[in-house]
């Protein structure tokens, strides 16, 4: 777990569906109260064991006599693996985003999840390889809802999330802004990166993944901010009339669904997209495209949902009607 980025948010929801039917599901590691879900290093009664891969393969708590006790819980049948950033596959580059660099890369993650159980999952319908089982892991809870209220905001746009191959997505929203500048208010980008970028994202193998504008950021009047702990996420959220809603090229290739997609619709704001009108109507419905940004005249749909937020409000609500249906554990 980490306490400001990664799928949290979903592994509560997982766990108090779990609790109310009668289960348990417990998050293997040391107990972190920060992390506020329970976790323990008995596995002892276990049914299943799920790996959840987003960036590493490797034990976020543990050593190789961790992966032994946790290959040995359960048989190869009841382990499940859940590729949430869409590593298993073969190398993939796409609009300057990829997945593994080399051949080799590609096929250590692969040969990693295969020895772990024949269930690979990946959060998108179309998996490009014949062995993937599609599992829209990413949930929407309910329970994150709060009041389409658009009164007293303190911003017209938040942005929450750091900056890995962002920047792209990121400059078409504020390209869209700056010809209409004076008439947006305080916008406000939230996450690691864009204020400073850390030391490691400096390093020359992986300095273009994490590239900013900060020039450019400073033109604008934007603001920056720290990160902050995933249970504040849809508060933050809601302090804008609008957030963009917006993927890593490499997510947008795979139509992969990510945390951003179903808490969004869950916060006091408007989701903005900055994705493609086919994978919109699939996911959120056909009048979710009156949300996307779009391509003619972009900073009037900024200006349109800064003026008219109640509109746009009446999408989000049949979004959010659906997807408690749909997406809720």
């Amino acid at each position: 777990g980490y306490e400001n980025a990664g799928s949290m948010l979903d592994l509560r929801g997982y766990a108090r569906a779990a609790k109310a039917m009668g289960h348990e599901m417990t998050l293997y590691g040391p107990p972190n109260p920060k992390f506020a879900l329970d976790y323990s290093q008995s596995l002892e009664g276990a049914d299943a064991v799920i790996f959840i891969f987003e960036w590493t393969t490797a034990l976020q708590f543990g050593d190789r006599l961790d992966w032994a006790r946790l290959v040995e819980s359960v048989p190869r049948r009841r382990r499940v693996v859940i590729d949430c950033d869409g590593a298993y596959n073969e190398p993939i580059l796409f609009h300057g985003d990829y997945n593994h660099r080399t051949e080799e890369a590609s096929r250590k993650w692969r040969d990693v999840c295969d020895s772990l159980s024949d269930k690979i999952c990946q959060p998108t319908f179309r998996p490009r390889l014949p062995n993937v089982r599609p599992f829209l892991f990413h949930i929407y809870d309910p329970t994150w809802e709060s009041p389409l209220d658009f009164s007293a905001k303190e911003f017209s746009m938040v942005y929450v999330g750091h900056t890995k191959f962002r920047w792209r997505g990121m400059s078409r929203v504020l390209k869209a802004i700056e010809p209409v500048r004076e008439r947006v208010g305080r916008v406000a980008l939230v996450g690691e990166g864009w204020d400073n970028p850390p030391e490691w994202t400096t390093w020359l193998e992986v300095r273009d993944d994490y590239y900013v504008d900060r020039d450019y950021l400073q033109r604008l009047e934007i603001e920056t901010m720290p990160p902050i702990p995933y249970p504040q996420v849809p508060a933050t959220m809601s302090k804008a009339v609008f957030n963009p809603v917006m993927y890593r090229p490499l997510f947008e290739c795979l139509e992969m669904v990510t945390c951003r997609t179903f808490e969004t619709p869950a916060a006091a704001t408007i989701p903005l997209f900055i994705l493609e009108p086919e994978y919109v109507r699939e996911i959120y419905g056909s009048r979710a495209e009156a949300l996307l940004l779009g391509e003619e005249k972009p900073h009037d749909k900024i200006i349109d949902v800064l003026a008219r937020p109640e509109h746009y409000a009446e999408i989000v609500r049949e979004i959010r009607h659906d997807f408690g249906r749909r997406h809720s554990p």
